[in-house]
């Protein structure tokens, strides 16, 4: 390696040092604790509340919705009194996979926290972003009211197992350095009741299971990382598999990890070199030309899992509040060629490389 490209590894390295500083590192062994921890961590960079899930209406027809709301740091102001500093941003991206519509409802917000009109609040789950919202009481429910733009959601979602702890009881590794980590819970399962308003404007009446991620970071990519495929499902024996890849932009893998929890309650981790995605499928958009691997099979050692999508169309354009565009939609499992579930399958990168 020469000179000059030595002098520029070590001033992108003192970039990344200098653009971290002042802000809370990802360490293991830091225990997780309830329900403080179902809160916002503002001494973090980033962090994100992700709820997805199929829902049943009356009439027996299935569609897929997402809902995620982020905190992320600007890093400035920390030492301003002044309640305009723009010290963190709250952005929040909503959407409906129906397949009559072929494509994704969606919407999206962003501004900066403060004055009572958006917040990540400390202490349990407490969300607002204008007039969308999600909270947790006491009883561990979450109320979700999002009247987005062209469809709405109005959802209760209620646990029926415990907590899932990703990684190292909570301490989730996303590349080869210890700090390339976040803390990631999960809490699948949730039994899912409430009212959708779709395209028709018709309001129906919903029952289903929704997966709820929430992780807080301050350094989660390797510099040479373009983005991730995760898949979170709930499984028809009442277990749980969580699977990522994180990609290099030659394409291979970084890191990866997963979780199932079975039916009987026993949880199996899998290190990187036991997970493994392989594409069955691509689709590409007519939109971005962005190439995704919609239908793929991921082996958690010598167990396969078949995901396909429940439609190709499930692009999410997020240039307007978090800058990205990726494929964030739901998908069916099989195992073994008999069907084992449903969830959602998120793949970023694929149009440009994904920036946190």
């Amino acid at each position: 390696m020469g000179i000059v490209q030595r002098m520029l590894m070590a001033l992108m390295a003192a970039t990344v040092l200098m653009a971290l500083a002042g802000f809370t590192p990802v360490r293991p062994g830091v225990p997780l604790q309830f329900p403080r921890d179902f809160g916002a961590h503002h001494g973090f960079k980033t962090e994100w509340w992700y709820a997805t899930g199929w829902l049943t209406t009356a009439d027996g027809k299935s569609v897929g919705y997402q809902v995620t709301f982020f905190r992320a740091s600007t890093g400035q102001g920390a030492e301003n009194p002044s309640k305009f500093a723009a010290k963190d941003l709250i952005l929040a991206h909503a959407a409906l996979s129906d397949p009559a519509q072929g494509r994704l409802l969606h919407d999206q917000k962003s501004a900066r926290e403060g004055f009572g009109l958006a917040y990540a609040s400390t202490g349990d789950t407490r969300l607002k972003l204008d007039n969308w919202r999600m909270e947790r009481g006491a009883d561990g429910r979450y109320q979700v009211d999002i009247p987005a733009s062209g469809f709405s959601l109005r959802l209760t979602l209620a646990p029926s197992q415990p907590v899932l702890l990703q990684g190292e009881q909570g301490y989730s590794r996303k590349g080869p350095k210890t700090g390339q980590a976040s803390y990631y819970y999960s809490e699948p399962q949730l039994r899912t009741t409430g009212t959708i308003v779709g395209a028709n404007g018709r309001e129906q009446a919903v029952n289903g299971i929704t997966w709820l991620d929430h992780e807080w970071s301050t350094q989660v990519l390797d510099p040479d990382a373009s983005g991730w495929d995760w898949a979170g499902i709930n499984l028809d024996d009442g277990g749980a598999l969580m699977a990522f890849q994180i990609r290099s932009r030659q394409g291979s893998k970084i890191w990866a990890h997963a979780t199932w929890r079975d039916a009987s309650g026993k949880i199996t981790h899998y290190t990187q070199e036991q997970v493994r995605f392989t594409p069955q499928a691509r689709w590409r958009s007519p939109r971005t030309n962005a190439e995704y691997p919609v239908a793929t099979l991921i082996a958690t050692g010598d167990v396969q899992w078949q995901v396909a999508p429940l439609q190709q169309d499930q692009e999410l354009d997020a240039r307007l509040s978090s800058g990205a565009v990726y494929w964030e939609g739901a998908v069916t499992v099989q195992r073994d060629g008999k069907p084992a579930g449903r969830g959602y399958l998120e793949l970023t990168g694929y149009y440009r490389p994904m920036k946190l």
